[in-house]
């Protein structure tokens, strides 16, 4: 199964957030062979994890390098990647440094659509979380400034309103 055919039947597994959802859907269809992959232009399905430590009831964010804001782990989707959680998995395992993290069961915990700046004009993020094993120790990639632990509360002082929904998504999953 191609990753293009597995984001689809996320997508339609997925039984939050009706009108993203089908506006995702739609976008793949419209680009089925480039709907997946940083060059559609149009935009492009990305994938991201919330890391999160439920027992000490925080989470780890990244300062991201480029954007310079605190965010979930994630990004582009590679073709080496077999699945949308794969590649939600393997980003936020590369980005936190973090051995031996595990998704969330239930699949996605929300869609978020935001504009980028570039040649492309927007990203379709899949977001999931991710659990951290005990005394997770993080080790900073080259893709961030920073990472850091936050208790729940703190993130809606250091994040803008999409983590602060996937955090509380998330914590409604947990």
């Amino acid at each position: 199964m191609s990753l293009h055919d597995d984001a689809v039947l996320v997508l339609k597994a997925y039984e939050n957030q009706e009108e993203l959802r089908q506006y995702y859907l739609d976008h793949l269809s419209a680009h089925p062979d480039d709907g997946m992959w940083k060059a559609c232009t149009d935009g492009h399905v990305t994938a991201s994890a919330l890391v999160v430590d439920p027992s000490r009831g925080r989470v780890l964010l990244t300062l991201h390098k480029k954007l310079r804001m605190w965010l979930q782990m994630g990004g582009h989707c590679e073709p080496g990647d077999a699945s949308l959680a794969a590649a939600a998995l393997r980003e936020a395992t590369e980005e936190s440094g973090v051995p031996g993290l595990s998704l969330l069961p239930g699949g996605p915990v929300r869609l978020d659509r935001h504009p980028i700046p570039g040649p492309c004009t927007q990203h379709l993020d899949v977001q999931y979380a991710a659990l951290a094993p005990p005394d997770a120790v993080e080790s900073i990639s080259e893709e961030s400034l920073d990472l850091r632990w936050f208790a729940y509360d703190e993130v809606a002082d250091v994040a803008d309103e999409s983590v602060v929904r996937l955090v509380e998504a998330t914590r409604a999953r947990l």
